[in-house]
C-alpha cells in the first residue's frame, strides 16, 4: 500500500526561512506588548525578566542586567503613551489595543507611522534606563561622571552634580533592540529594506534623547552672587522628546526600495537624525482590520477647527453626528465655619461631534 509523501518537514523549513527573514521585526514587536492597553493587568514591572514578553536574546540581556527589568516595562508604557499623545488629533492615533500585534500592520508597513513607532520606542528605552540609573540606587550604573570636576576654559563654572548618563541608556537600547539576525543575500527584499529602515529609525529615536538634553546650573557664592556655578547635563521631559520626533515625522524622507541607504534622486542621504520610510501611508479613513487600520468612524472631532482634529479632515468628508451632553458638577463652593464646604449643584449642556 502506498504511503502519502512526507511533505510536513518541507513546510517547516519554509516556515522557518520566512521567520528568519522577518524575525527582527517580530522580536522587537514582542516587548511593545508591555505598552498595550491592559498590559499592567498582565505584566507587573516587578515580575522579573522571565515574566516579560521578550525574545530569547532580549531575555538573556535582561537577565544579565535584571535590575533594569522595571525600566523595560516603564519604557514601553512611556513610549506608547507619548505616541498616543502626539497623534491624539490625527487620523492615525497610534492605537495600541489588546491585539497581540500592538500596532497591527504598522510595524511592518514601512510607512511614516512605522518610522515614528520604532523611533519613539527606542527613545523611550533610553529615557527610562537613563532616568533609573540617575536615581543612584544601584552600583551597576549611575551618573555620568566623565565631566565631573572639569572647568570650562575662561568660564566661572565647572561640571558637577549628576549628569544623566545617556550613553549608558543609549548603549543598552542599541543592544536590546538590535536584530541579532543576519539577513542572507537571498532575503534582500522587502524584509531587508524594512530591517534597515527600522534600525535607522531606532537610532534616530536614541539621538533624539541626546539632542534634546539641556545644561542645568546651580549658583554658589555669598548672598547669591553666583560667583561660581556648578552645571550638569540633564534629559528633557519625554514629552519634549516626543514633540521633537513628531517634527522629524513631519519631515521624514522616503527611501528608494532598491537602495535602502539612499534618498530620492538629487537629495542628500538622510542623516541619523532623520526618520525614513519606504511606503506611502494609507489615508486611515476607512476601517481595514486586515491592514491594521481602525478608521475614524466614531472619533470625536472639533467642528470649528481647521487642523487635523477638525471634523472636515478627521471625518474624511463623511460628515459628523452631533450629540448634546448634559453635565452635572459642583459650583459656587463656599467654606462654612466650621468646618465644611458647601457647593451648589450646577448643570451645563454642550455639543459633541463624532465622525460618521
Amino acid at each position: 500500500m502506498e504511503t502519502e509523501p512526507k511533505w510536513v518537514p518541507v513546510v517547516r523549513v519554509c516556515t522557518l526561512t520566512v521567520l528568519l527573514c522577518v524575525c527582527p521585526l517580530c522580536c522587537q514587536a514582542s516587548w511593545m506588548l508591555l505598552g498595550a492597553e491592559g498590559s499592567s493587568e498582565r505584566w507587573s514591572r516587578d515580575g522579573g525578566c522571565h515574566s516579560l514578553p521578550l525574545s530569547g536574546l532580549q531575555r538573556d540581556l535582561c537577565l544579565k542586567r535584571s535590575f533594569l527589568a522595571p525600566s523595560i516595562v516603564d519604557a514601553a508604557r512611556l513610549a506608547v503613551g507619548e505616541c498616543q499623545n502626539q497623534f491624539r488629533h490625527e487620523r492615525w492615533n497610534c492605537s495600541a489595543g489588546r491585539d497581540p500585534a500592538v500596532f497591527g500592520q504598522q510595524l511592518t508597513s514601512g510607512t511614516k507611522e512605522t518610522a515614528f513607532v520604532y523611533a519613539v520606542m527606542a527613545a523611550g528605552l533610553v529615557h527610562a534606563v537613563t532616568r533609573f540609573c540617575s536615581h543612584g540606587n544601584i552600583s551597576e550604573c549611575g551618573c555620568d561622571a566623565r565631566l565631573q570636576g572639569a572647568a570650562e576654559a575662561g568660564e566661572a563654572w565647572h561640571w558637577g552634580g549628576c549628569s544623566d548618563h545617556v550613553q549608558y541608556g543609549t548603549g543598552f537600547s542599541r543592544r536590546f533592540l538590535s536584530a541579532h539576525v543576519a539577513v542572507n543575500a537571498s532575503a534582500r527584499t522587502r524584509a531587508h529594506a524594512l530591517l534597515r529602515m527600522n534600525q535607522h529609525n531606532s537610532e534616530a529615536g536614541r539621538q533624539a534623547v541626546v539632542a534634546t538634553m539641556s545644561t542645568d546650573c546651580r549658583c554658589h557664592g555669598v548672598s547669591g552672587s553666583c560667583a561660581v556655578k556648578t552645571c550638569w547635563r540633564t534629559m528633557a521631559p519625554f514629552g519634549r522628546v516626543g514633540a521633537y520626533l513628531k517634527e522629524r515625522y513631519e519631515g521624514s524622507v522616503r527611501l528608494k526600495r532598491k537602495e535602502p541607504g539612499a534618498g530620492a534622486p538629487g537629495r542628500r542621504p538622510p542623516d541619523k537624525h532623520h526618520l525614513v520610510f519606504v511606503n506611502k501611508s494609507p489615508n486611515y479613513c476607512v476601517e481595514d482590520r486586515r491592514g491594521g487600520v481602525l478608521g475614524t468612524r466614531g472619533r470625536r472631532c472639533n467642528r470649528t477647527s481647521g487642523g487635523p482634529d477638525g471634523c472636515k479632515l478627521l471625518c474624511c468628508g463623511r460628515g459628523y453626528n452631533t450629540h448634546v451632553e448634559r453635565r452635572v458638577h459642583r459650583c459656587a463652593c463656599k467654606f462654612v465655619w466650621c468646618c465644611y464646604v458647601r457647593c451648589r449643584r450646577c448643570e451645563s449642556m454642550s455639543d459633541t461631534h463624532a465622525c460618521k
